[in-house]
């Protein structure tokens, strides 16, 4: 009796943190069913008498969000797994080295998360410049060539040293080189930090709003969060119209979470790989 009610009160913790994050979306989607022009209700409104649909076909008509979506789209296509990419290989191979050199570069890349990244805006609108990716889709996404964010990196240096050194040295026997050890031993094995990191990098380039101010100066080219803000400058009053262009943006990432989740909320979960065996 007592484990079931502590399993009861488990559950009814957990539902009622769920509904204190739920809360928020759900208000967004509710005010971008109302009638445009009305301010947000006074109190809590539930759901609208007359849900207005067609609000989310009327900010595609006011924006082009139609090809916004699709350039933003396109970068994540390409952003996610070249972040995935690089940013596992560099920490499989932190994971591979010496513990002096394994503290060396963990200092150096707990330094580099603390650098703000408005300090590396001219370096990159320059090295943009010079390679010729300026004005183009491909300079948001160069920065998946390594590994988009110090963390990802060290999510994955912190993953990889959870796999027994055994199932290497046990590769290495067999005649496996370190990619083969990476691809076919280590990957397999870190599957939910993958995913994590998966779901982290299409956040970031998913909600970018500084990258194509910068980089990009043809308005076609524009990605989402942008045409959000033009959205914002056509009718910044007109809080149905605002909601819906939120909702549209941010639905996408609440069903990648929803699809990914199983991966990495179970009992060998991120939260584990910071404690060592």
């Amino acid at each position: 009796m007592i484990s079931r009610l502590r399993l009861g009160t488990r559950h009814l913790v957990g539902m009622a943190v769920a509904a204190l994050f739920i809360l928020p979306l759900y208000w967004v989607l509710v005010t971008s069913l109302r009638q445009p022009g009305l301010p947000p209700p006074p109190s809590i409104e539930w759901w609208p008498q007359a849900p207005h649909w067609s609000n989310y076909a009327e900010i595609f008509r006011l924006v082009p969000l139609g090809q916004y979506t699709r350039n933003s789209l396109f970068v994540v296509a390409f952003a996610v797994p070249l972040t995935l990419l690089t940013a596992s290989l560099a920490g499989f191979a932190m994971a591979q080295l010496p513990d002096a050199q394994q503290r060396r570069l963990l200092l150096v890349s707990i330094i580099l998360l603390i650098i703000p990244a408005a300090s590396v805006w001219l370096f990159r609108f320059q090295l943009l410049r010079w390679i010729g990716l300026l004005d183009s889709l491909w300079a948001l996404i160069v920065p998946a060539l390594s590994g988009s964010n110090p963390l990802f990196v060290l999510l994955f240096f912190w993953a990889f040293r959870q796999v027994p050194p055994e199932l290497y040295e046990a590769a290495r026997l067999d005649g496996a080189s370190a990619v083969t050890a990476w691809w076919r031993v280590g990957l397999p094995l870190v599957v939910p930090t993958s995913m994590a990191v998966a779901v982290l990098t299409f956040v970031m380039y998913w909600s970018d709003f500084v990258s194509p101010v910068l980089y990009l100066h043809e308005p076609l080219d524009y990605t989402l969060p942008v045409g959000l803000q033009i959205l914002n400058q056509v009718g910044s009053t007109n809080w149905p119209l605002l909601m819906a262009g939120a909702a549209f943006m941010t639905i996408p990432i609440v069903v990648l979470f929803a699809v990914l989740q199983r991966f990495f909320l179970h009992d060998m979960s991120l939260s584990n790989l910071f404690s060592r065996n």
